[in-house]
């Protein structure tokens, strides 16, 4: 699909499955964070909307202004963070190269944990965004790394 040059009817109509809509109070600020920090496409940015890609992931962004009719803006705070409790897991990112892009950039964002290797299986950092929405770009461990935290786990607990 032509992201770029498609019309909102053809879109809405072409969305299957489960979607995501994230409601922000800049749209191009955070289209160009998710486009700098985790290799995100962003089309169509304007000041009211963006269609984004992960992948073959297709999301939306919508500025609070676009949703005057909707209920949900009510329930925003008015000034600080949003996105308390939601945190975006973006399995296909390389977690130290998005930090590194993070710190790197002038988009506000807040390193929360850096890449780690985790016992479920993952490389993952937690990234905070201006809106407070936590990102989580994460890879799966090699056999070797796996190991080496099932032996650190187990110096732990018997530390302990």
């Amino acid at each position: 699909m032509d992201y770029e040059n498609v019309g909102a009817a053809d879109f809405g109509r072409s969305l299957k499955g489960i979607g995501l809509n994230i409601l922000t109070r800049d749209v191009e600020g955070l289209a160009a964070f998710l486009s700098d920090v985790f290799g995100m496409q962003a089309y169509r940015v304007s000041g009211d909307f963006a269609i984004m890609t992960y992948g073959a992931q297709v999301f939306q962004i919508h500025g609070d202004h676009t949703y005057h009719s909707h209920p949900l803006p009510s329930l925003l705070p008015e000034t600080g963070p949003r996105g308390g409790g939601v945190e975006f897991r973006l399995y296909d990112t390389d977690p130290d190269a998005a930090w590194a892009r993070a710190e790197a950039h002038s988009h506000e964002s807040v390193g929360l944990q850096a890449p780690m290797n985790k016992p479920h299986g993952t490389r993952e950092c937690v990234i905070l965004c201006e809106n407070g929405y936590a990102w989580l770009p994460s890879r799966p461990l090699s056999v070797e790394e796996s190991a080496a935290v099932g032996k650190d786990r187990g110096r732990l607990s018997d530390s302990a």
